[in-house]
């Protein structure tokens, strides 16, 4: 039997892998996008399934105008003491010298809840994690950043011990480890392995030299020696593998004591006429999560099965006798329910903060207008993720508008500073029409104006599909849902990635993937409602 990566698809990164008996959890980040965390769960670590977004509600996150790409980094979900623990930075600000990045931690018998309410653990760094000693103490790691910008920015990776009696953290931190010269020392998780203690970090960014690196010590607090050689992962040097960005990994050992590390990469597109190697590539559907297996040498060192570049086929673990094939993905959500699909998501707010109801029209999704898609705060745009390189999103949706500040319809999105749509608006000249809008980089064209297409009058509901075919897509709409048109605009779809926004914008950080879904605005103020009849996902 064999993994076939990435097992997590579309954007899906910074893996925190567990085992709690039989059962196998992958936590996710999720950055802006609401509910938080992304909890797949798995028996044979082929087949993964979401079940669960801990981070459902403002009393568990509160993510009020944070920036793209904010929020939710990182976390890490461990079970200890007939209980699982959930940790997680909240990033409230990334640009210039300083980051504000509260860590939380939240508990649950189950994993799927309730939560307990978030306990406040420190903000001097990210991508937290807690190690639960052998001698049932319990210590919160991370990176800690340092705002000195004459000095390097990742100070080091600190330790200090949690009380749950207290609820806090005691005693004094310590840097255990400052990392190797590689710098961008990040994502620590740590682990008891044979009388010594394993520290897995991530290090060189999380871009193409994107790597994972393993530091052990006799004692909690160091010396830690670093595993000599090559990185434990990275595809840095590996431009023609499958998998690429390889790094930020979590371990975990099966119930039939093999090993394996989950981590996040990436698979690149490109242009026709581009190298295979420069540029190195454009990810749409962000950074994802797979899967290798790990073995250990005579010296006790943790090495990739394969090659420490990641592979695509990964040997299944031996308790695996069996599994179905992994389809196509096909999904038809038909609002029939009183709460939105596990697979679709609002920005930064929980659904019914933005506008989103499924009983004011019940069998409808109703978006009350709210403010345009580059707003950091209230937008009411409801939306999954681009989980492979060519499908087709198709909706319908009544919408009246009277001004050319009401737009309603579906979008294909990156970030605030980057997304393309098809809506419905209004235009003195046209009446009730079709424009197209696409914001790359802020740069912002409407390439209708005054061909806007008519809507009959007769005609309530407008449809609109997405076609993305893998570097490119473009939109058709219908007024039957049977005869389509295709609207004669074609949009790179390698723009929506980090890769391209990182390259327009330089020096900051751009951490997501391509969504695609279905939005309503009204900048008058009137809140005017777009009905959605249903929203369909099919995976080409």
């Amino acid at each position: 039997m064999k993994i076939i990566n990435p097992v997590i698809k579309g954007f899906n990164p910074d893996p925190s892998f567990l085992r709690v008996g039989t059962d196998y959890y992958i936590a996710n980040s999720t950055f802006q996008w609401f509910p938080g965390v992304q909890i797949h769960h798995s028996k044979d670590l082929i087949n993964w399934e979401l079940v669960e977004r801990p981070l459902n509600s403002k009393r568990l996150l509160d993510m009020t105008g944070i920036p793209d790409s904010g929020g939710v980094w990182a976390p890490d979900l461990t079970y200890s003491d007939g209980k699982f623990w959930l940790v997680f930075s909240n990033v409230k600000s990334m640009r210039g010298a300083f980051k504000d990045t509260p860590n939380f931690l939240i508990t649950a018998e189950s994993i799927h809840g309730p939560w307990s309410d978030p306990i406040f653990l420190n903000s001097n760094g990210f991508d937290a994690s807690l190690f639960h000693a052998p001698d049932g103490r319990k210590y919160l790691l991370n990176m800690v950043w340092d705002q000195r910008n004459y000095l390097h920015q990742f100070h080091g990776i600190q330790l200090r011990e949690y009380s749950p009696e207290k609820k806090s953290l005691v005693g004094e931190p310590q840097i255990i480890w400052n990392g190797t010269a590689d710098k961008i020392t990040e994502g620590p998780h740590l682990y008891y392995i044979n009388n010594n203690y394993y520290l897995f970090c991530a290090q060189g960014g999380t871009n193409w030299p994107h790597q994972e690196v393993v530091a052990r010590s006799e004692n909690l607090l160091g010396k830690y020696e670093v595993e000599p050689g090559d990185p434990l992962l990275t595809a840095m040097n590996t431009p023609h593998n499958y998998l690429q960005k390889c790094g930020h990994g979590s371990l975990i050992e099966t119930q039939n004591h093999e090993w394996y590390l989950a981590h996040l990469m990436a698979r690149p597109l490109h242009h026709p006429n581009e190298s295979l190697i420069e540029p190195r590539g454009w990810s749409p559907l962000g950074r994802e999560t797979s899967i290798e297996k790990i073995y250990w040498d005579e010296q006790g060192w943790p090495h990739i099965v394969g090659g420490n570049a990641g592979s695509k086929e990964v040997i299944a673990p031996t308790f695996v006798k069996q599994s179905s094939s992994i389809a196509k993905q096909t999904k038809i959500e038909n609002f029939s329910q009183d709460k939105l699909g596990i697979e679709f998501n609002t920005l930064r707010l929980p659904a019914k903060k933005v506008g989103v109801s499924l009983t004011d029209k019940p069998g409808k999704l109703r978006l009350y207008g709210r403010e345009s898609m580059s707003s950091l705060f209230n937008v009411a745009f409801v939306a999954r993720r681009w989980q492979a390189f060519s499908f087709d999103a198709e909706t319908a949706v009544n919408y009246h508008p009277t001004s050319y500040q009401q737009m309603a319809g579906v979008a294909n999105y990156y970030d605030s500073t980057n997304y393309m749509a098809a809506y419905v608006t209004f235009n003195e000249s046209v009446g009730r029409c079709i424009e197209v809008l696409s914001c790359d980089a802020e740069d912002f064209t409407f390439y209708l104006k005054e061909q806007a297409i008519s809507i009959p009058d007769n005609v309530d509901s407008v449809y609109f599909r997405t076609k993305v075919r893998k570097e490119s897509y473009n939109y058709a709409y219908s007024f039957d849902g049977e005869t389509w048109v295709d609207i004669p605009i074609n949009f790179d779809s390698l723009k929506l990635s980090d890769d391209y926004i990182l390259m327009k914008y330089g020096g900051y950080a751009f951490f997501t993937g391509a969504f695609t879904g279905m939005f309503s605005s009204d900048l008058t103020g009137g809140k005017l409602p777009a009905d959605f009849d249903y929203f369909k996902y099919c995976e080409l």
